[in-house]
């Protein structure tokens, strides 16, 4: 499974980009926003940090519109990628840009039909949203393991699962068990990856033991 930051904080992508785990980032307008600095100067510095595709959202509804917006995304960098909203427009943009060879996030995905749809356009890939139907009551892993099974069935879909609005490192952990090929991360999710008590616990034991039986004449005796 490739990880994606889901953030538009340069530092912390910077940050993060240094464990070599980071594949990709995704942004939209709210996150840029966040940073209270220019749309296009924070995009082509988050292109320069990460190799991997950066997605970087349109904001009209139209497909001229989207269109027009993601050709100038398109040329920050190689690395964008267009994130057009799961509707009509958004897909006859996705078509436009992806037989111009331009990589396409479909984003929104509340649905397997619409997944469905996202990979007749040819999405590189799409992002349906697993938390948000779990906040009305819904299994938002239900759909992921539904549009995997369905890509599954078909070597013509190139289109990669890429799992949004995840919450919590168990729908990274049950989206991996499904084989989505993404999981875009908000950073604090990512960094709980890594935690667990009993490493905690283990690693304070194993310093209190070595602290009370360690030879006198070791380096780490020299150098403490």
């Amino acid at each position: 499974m490739k990880f994606f930051v889901d953030t538009a904080d340069v530092n912390e992508i910077r940050d993060l980009a240094t464990t070599g785990m980071l594949d990709g980032v995704t942004t939209n307008p709210t996150l840029v926003a966040k940073s209270g600095r220019d749309f296009f100067t924070v995009l082509k510095e988050i292109c320069a940090v990460v190799d991997g595709p950066v997605s970087a959202e349109v904001t009209a509804t139209d497909a001229a519109g989207m269109i027009k917006e993601g050709e100038k995304l398109a040329k920050i960098a190689d690395n964008i990628t267009i994130k057009v909203p799961l509707t009509w427009d958004g897909l006859k943009a996705c078509k436009h840009f992806t037989s111009k060879g331009t990589m396409v996030n479909v984003t929104l995905c509340f649905s397997a039909a619409q997944a469905l749809l996202a990979a007749k356009a040819g999405a590189t890939f799409v992002s349906p949203f697993v938390g948000r139907l779990d906040d009305i009551g819904q299994d938002g892993m239900e759909l992921i393991a539904d549009i995997c099974q369905i890509y599954d069935q078909y070597e013509t879909i190139t289109t990669q699962v890429l799992v949004a609005s995840i919450r919590n490192p168990v729908h990274i952990v049950n989206a991996a068990k499904m084989g989505a090929h993404v999981a875009t991360i908000p950073p604090s999710v990512l960094k709980q990856l890594i935690s667990h008590p009993l490493t905690d616990r283990g690693l304070e034991v194993f310093l209190s033991d070595w602290k009370k039986n360690r030879p006198k004449n070791s380096l780490v005796t020299v150098f403490a």
